[in-house]
């Protein structure tokens, strides 16, 4: 089956390549399907390739001794995983599972490596995207060690609205939240804190709730009061 291979103009690595740069890629990669919880690789696992995510969405997990699971991140179409593995020869450092029915592309480790060689903007943008995602990783343990439960939860929130909201006139409205107990595993704290601290943000009029989704009324506000 032919497939649409559109997305990977939207890949962030890949924003400066031309057409044809991208059809060269298109042709390498290989698609793999993903039903929502099937788990796409495995903690430790050896490094075959980066994915790109060409529909779907995915959520990066690391498990604790006692089993418990922390949700490192939570990525939709066009992101990519895979990439620390791919560049330092090393397991993989997290498990990432689709938490809807995906479309992955893989790029195999060698191919990609290559592409690196041959192509020095691919290499800045791929500097970019992994210092984005360090100082995304700071916020996030600065969080969960110093902060409280509002303080570790306006993160989350500050992170998935950075990922996936949409900004306006200095709103920033997530259609879609990942499910409470999903944002309380990336939160570090329980699904019952979650809910309360929404209902709480809402009545000090920092958000709105709107079914599955929520809206940041004031971003620079709700960013000063918590970061």
């Amino acid at each position: 089956m032919e497939r649409n291979n559109e997305f990977l103009k939207y890949v962030p690595i890949f924003s400066d390549l031309g057409e044809d740069q991208l059809d060269k890629i298109a042709r390498v990669g290989v698609y793999r399907s993903f039903k929502k919880d099937s788990v796409v690789l495995f903690e430790h696992e050896d490094g075959a390739g980066l994915f790109i995510i060409a529909k779907g969405k995915v959520k990066v997990s690391r498990y604790s001794d006692d089993g418990r699971e922390v949700i490192l991140a939570v990525l939709h179409e066009s992101d990519i995983f895979g990439e620390m593995s791919i560049l330092d020869g090393y397991s993989r450092s997290a498990t990432v599972s689709a938490t809807e029915d995906s479309e992955l592309f893989l790029i195999k480790r060698d191919d990609f490596l290559g592409l690196l060689k041959n192509h020095h903007d691919v290499v800045i943008s791929m500097l970019q995207e992994l210092t984005r995602r360090l100082r995304a990783a700071d916020m996030k343990i600065k969080a969960l060690s110093m902060k409280d439960a509002e303080g570790k939860i306006a993160t989350v929130l500050i992170q998935l609205a950075d990922e996936i909201g949409k900004i306006k006139h200095g709103q920033v409205e997530i259609e879609k939240l990942p499910y409470q107990h999903d944002i309380a595993n990336m939160a570090g704290t329980s699904r019952e804190t979650i809910s309360r601290t929404l209902h709480t943000f809402a009545k000090k009029g920092f958000v709105e709730l709107d079914g599955s989704g929520l809206r940041i009324l004031n971003y620079e506000k709700f960013k000063e009061a918590y970061i």
